[in-house]
């Protein structure tokens, strides 16, 4: 078995895949914003797992998606070769960071907001 395909729940599906797509620099994998239908995956692997970007239509989810933000906890990590360049990269492109890149006992790692609703980690081995 292997990682097919991760949710992450948005407020609006249509923006998220604007920011994950134009700043972030993932890969559109579907787009079908009549249905309101994002999906995308990392640049450098195109056959990875996909992202879905889903809306936070309904109760159970929306709640999850609000107190997971509200705790400060990320909702998903991506893996980078280079945490400093990267942060670098994405403060340029305006992404507000709510952790600066921080060594710890198993890395490094940086928080960001994804301005869907979402904290994303980064995290460098």
């Amino acid at each position: 078995m292997k990682l097919g395909m991760v949710s992450i729940f948005v407020y609006n599906p249509i923006e998220a895949f604007k920011f994950y797509t134009e700043v972030l620099g993932f890969e559109e994998k579907m787009y079908m914003p009549e249905a309101q239908v994002a999906i995308v995956t990392a640049p450098d692997g195109p056959d990875g797992p996909l992202i879905l970007l889903e809306p936070t239509e309904n109760p159970i989810a929306k709640n999850y998606h609000t107190q997971l933000y509200e705790a400060n906890i990320p909702c998903m990590v991506f893996s980078v070769e280079n945490i400093d360049e990267e942060y670098n990269r994405l403060k340029q492109k305006g992404v507000l960071f709510t952790k600066t890149p921080q060594k710890t006992e198993y890395g490094s790692e940086a928080i960001f907001d994804d301005t869907c609703g979402n904290l994303i980690q980064l995290h460098q081995l």
